[in-house]
């Protein structure tokens, strides 16, 4: 795929995308007390709403982007867009609790076909390593984006409608998205099924990936030593090593173990994971405590994050690009997860009675560094891939994202709340055990952007380092360096 014209209209089209799935993750949580209210969701449903999204959409990431590489990108992206608007036109219009959470399983479907092949494609138009690195810049700007923007908008919608247009808003995105992909986005023909059909491996991935997402997210309902959790936990564990074994076996793989031999690739998605489990709880734990400690509106807590979604923003739109062609990625990353540890260190100590300019402005100005980790970790992440394999290096990388992010909401929500239980059990108030218990879960957090910051410093290199990097592709430049 060489670099067209239209490849600038063509990021403006992968954002839209990744907004509108982003945006669709966290919109969801500040309506669920009305969806909940007229619906009729009993407390124990109403967490499929959120989790009903988060495992087909987690399960699928690493499949639809091999199949992008095996039948076109192009296609995968269109067909996911075209699923998740529809779905979303569903779950607008549920009237029962079982329709909107099988319409939301299907926007998992969607989002997880479309978001699977977007860096891949982004990747593949823009070659020359300065461009990319921009391009890159802009589309992790989407991301921050779309997560507080969620927030403040299903506010507003739930308030100002009602929780149906919530999802009803997707709608002229999507269907606007699908529309404008058709003609800028390049085609591709894929390298044919045959190339890399491996039924069985796709099952063991799918199904050990979703059953452990679903494990994920129970454990606060569970807790970490149950059965449950560690029943269905070791055989998510069983159907992924089977998963190992089979693809290194395989004739035609679903994902060739080589995309493992880069220590950037490697290194990137294991950083990811830390740093993604930190900021992801960081959002929202900090948005629990201004509403149960500090007494926000939902409302209110959404403006309150707005700096740090400006800051995000700013620093991955207008910055991050040109730090990275200068210092390069990995130190680039280095600084932005210094960052990341002064905020949460920062929390650590949060009190009771806080003041939002003293406690909490400070904060929301140092999660910048969200800015410069997010585009540093896309690029180290899809530094190895080639051409043939660019999607499934790009489904990799969201699954991680994804399984981070799952993982840091349940153990700090669950450590949270174990401490909380703790503190109220020794006499002390509601609050007061609310925020020792938030404390603790910051402090957590520190610690898995520390280990991503060892990981930074002991594992990755410089992109001129790192001899699979340079081997992606000998007569055409690496996907990215």
């Amino acid at each position: 795929m060489s670099p067209t014209p239209s490849r600038w209209f063509a990021l403006i089209v992968l954002s839209a995308a990744s907004l509108m799935t982003i945006l669709d993750g966290s919109i969801v949580t500040v309506a669920m007390p009305a969806i909940q209210q007229d619906l009729g969701f009993t407390a124990a449903e109403l967490s499929w709403t959120v989790n009903a999204y988060l495992i087909p959409f987690g399960g699928l990431l690493l499949l639809a982007g091999r199949l992008g590489d095996l039948i076109g990108r192009k296609a995968v992206f269109l067909a996911g867009n075209v699923v998740f608007t529809a779905a979303s036109l569903l779950a607008g219009a549920a009237t029962t609790p079982g329709l909107l959470i099988a319409a939301r399983f299907l926007q998992g479907v969607g989002s997880a076909m479309a978001s699977a092949v977007v860096l891949g494609i982004l990747v593949t138009l823009f070659t020359e390593p300065r461009e990319r690195v921009k391009a890159i810049g802009v589309f992790s700007f989407t991301g921050a984006a779309g997560a507080s923007i969620g927030q403040v908008l299903g506010g507003v919608l739930t308030d100002a409608l009602s929780w149906h247009w919530i999802f009803f808003i997707n709608l002229p995105i999507g269907l606007a998205t699908v529309a404008l992909a058709v003609r800028v986005l390049p085609a591709d023909r894929g390298a044919g099924l045959a190339a890399g059909a491996d039924a069985l491996g796709a099952a063991l991935v799918t199904g050990g990936l979703m059953l452990g997402i679903y494990t994920v997210v129970k454990i606060e309902e569970y807790g970490w030593l149950a059965g449950h959790t560690l029943g269905l936990g070791a055989v998510s564990l069983v159907l992924l090593a089977g998963f190992f074994v089979r693809q290194a076996k395989a004739a035609a793989p679903l994902m060739p173990l080589r995309v493992f031999r880069s220590r950037n690739v490697s290194g990137a998605n294991l950083a990811q994971m830390l740093s993604l489990s930190a900021m992801f709880a960081f959002q929202i734990l900090v948005a629990l405590y201004m509403q149960k400690v500090l007494g926000y509106t939902a409302l209110e807590t959404g403006l309150a994050m707005l700096p740090a979604a400006v800051a995000i923003g700013g620093i991955s739109l207008f910055v991050s690009a040109r730090l990275n062609n200068r210092f390069g990625a990995r130190a680039v990353l280095v600084a932005g997860l210094i960052l990341l540890l002064a905020a949460m260190g920062w929390l650590t100590r949060v009190p009771v009675q806080a003041s939002y300019v003293h406690d909490l402005l400070p904060v929301m100005l140092l999660i910048a560094g969200g800015g410069l980790v997010l585009p540093a970790l896309a690029t180290l992440g899809m530094s190895a891939a080639r051409a043939d394999d660019a999607g499934l290096a790009s489904g990799l990388f969201n699954t991680t994202q994804q399984i981070g992010m799952a993982l840091g909401v349940a153990v700090l929500s669950t450590m949270a709340a174990s401490r909380t239980g703790e503190l109220l059990a020794g006499g002390a108030t509601q609050a007061a055990a609310l925020t020792g218990g938030y404390r603790l879960a910051f402090g957590i957090a520190a610690g898995l952007l520390l280990a991503a910051l060892v990981v930074a410093l002991a594992v990755l290199r410089s992109a001129e380092r790192d001899p699979a990097a340079r081997q992606a592709a000998p007569s055409e430049p690496a996907v990215l360096g």
